[in-house]
């Protein structure tokens, strides 16, 4: 069955300097809007304890742009203005409901530039677009086509770091499922289960092991050399710009090449299978630890997640995500037995249950695959059970085997 999806598509483009200079005056504009809309909420909340939604920042709005000190708001176009009003109301409901933190003002520096168009502010006509208050159509590199009549609801204009222009189309697709993973002589579908690592950016149940690139160490050299040389220049310099620049296309790079190997490796996971199992992983958390904080995250667990997450949703796959407390490095895949320590320096080991031999990611991946497999058969959650101590009786061998697996009792 077919299924109607936003999907955005991201295009580089190349302004010119009329055109840069317009949007450099959208983005100042922009940013100032939301941080004097987020400093009156705020100020009307502890002053007043009154919360002020979209409605009344609008009206503020309107009100600034009367003044002899904020008319300049009028000569760019008021449909990023009161984007971003909505995205600082979308950001306190956020905060609201416990799902981020506080609101905080965007710094020129630090904050991305990405103002937002919606219908009345771009026209978009045999493969041109045009954007309110900007001279001519955009000079935009098609890299791949959009869907057949496909018209664009929303364009975002950003720039990166290092200079670079790129423009996002958000537009309706249909996406068709993919065709079922069967197995072509047992008729079952093909299920897997994935362990992330470091050595091995990815384990499968299967045995196969996907290397780690290793992005960012590859590059390291030349980042050091660009990095070394921003250090001697001084601030506020037009050489410390460029040489900024410089780092930011290193860095750029490095990101560039992750997120297309990633693209690559989750499109051919969700293709060859129609369940993934993977283990919910607190990579903030697991950052803290300075030793490991630099290759967890050029291994980019999260990005991921996040690109299996929306393409088995796309794809009509499944996708089962088992608890992070699932003890599966150390747990046997043969009997269920857990080793009471499994260190990282080991990478093979052995039951001392069962004696049988294994190596350590494949062990865990077969593991998070019999617990997504539980989860999927009973939709209970997956996490380590209590010890027998806390249960009020002594437990039976099978519960001991399944909790020790970290298996729900079904």
């Amino acid at each position: 069955m077919t299924r109607r999806v936003q999907r955005s598509y991201k295009y580089r483009w190349y302004p010119t300097d009329e055109q840069v200079a317009e949007l450099a005056r959208t983005f100042g504009c922009v940013r100032l809007v939301y941080n004097k809309a987020l400093e009156a909420r705020t100020a009307a909340w502890h002053t007043e304890q009154r919360r002020v939604g979209y409605v009344g920042t609008s009206a503020l709005l309107t009100g600034w742009k009367r003044t002899d000190e904020l008319a300049f708001l009028n000569d760019v176009s008021s449909v990023p203005l009161q984007r971003a009003l909505r995205h600082l109301q979308a950001a306190f409901a956020a905060f609201w409901n416990k799902r981020g933190n506080h609101p905080k003002f965007k710094a020129k520096k630090r904050s991305r530039a990405s103002p937002e168009y919606t219908r009345s502010a771009f026209r978009y006509r045999d493969g041109q677009l045009t954007l309110a208050k900007l001279d001519g159509p955009l000079a935009i590199v098609w890299s791949r086509p959009l869907p057949p009549g496909a018209e664009p609801s929303t364009v975002t204009v950003s720039r990166d770091a290092a200079g670079r222009w790129f423009v996002s189309l958000l537009v309706q697709d249909a996406m068709a499922p993919l065709p079922p993973a069967i197995h072509p002589d047992t008729g079952e579908a093909h299920v897997v289960g994935l362990d992330a690592g470091l050595t091995s950016l990815v384990t499968l149940s299967s045995g196969e092991k996907l290397a780690n690139p290793r992005h960012e160490r590859r590059d390291q050299q030349r980042l050091a050399k660009a990095q070394r040389g921003l250090a001697r220049k001084q601030r506020g310099s037009r050489n410390r710009e460029r040489a900024r620049r410089k780092v930011a296309r290193v860095h750029a790079r490095i990101a560039d090449r992750r997120r297309d190997h990633l693209h690559q490796l989750t499109t051919r996971l969700v293709r060859e299978n129609q369940t993934v199992v993977i283990q919910d992983l607190h990579v903030r958390g697991m950052t803290a630890n300075h030793a490991l904080a630099r290759a967890i995250s050029d291994a980019a667990w999260s990005e991921l997640r996040r690109q299996l997450e929306y393409k088995c949703t796309w794809y009509g796959r499944e996708l089962v995500v088992v608890n992070r407390w699932l003890p599966s490095s150390k747990t046997c895949s043969a009997c269920g037995r857990m080793a009471a320590v499994m260190p990282l320096a080991v990478r093979a080991w052995a039951c001392q249950a069962c004696g049988a031999r294994h190596d350590r990611d494949v062990n865990a991946a077969k593991i998070i695959l019999a617990a997504g497999l539980a989860v999927a058969a009973c939709g209970a959650g997956v996490r380590p059970q209590r010890e027998p101590s806390r249960m009020g009786r002594p437990a039976t061998k099978q519960e001991t085997q399944r909790t020790t697996a970290g298996i729900p009792h079904i």
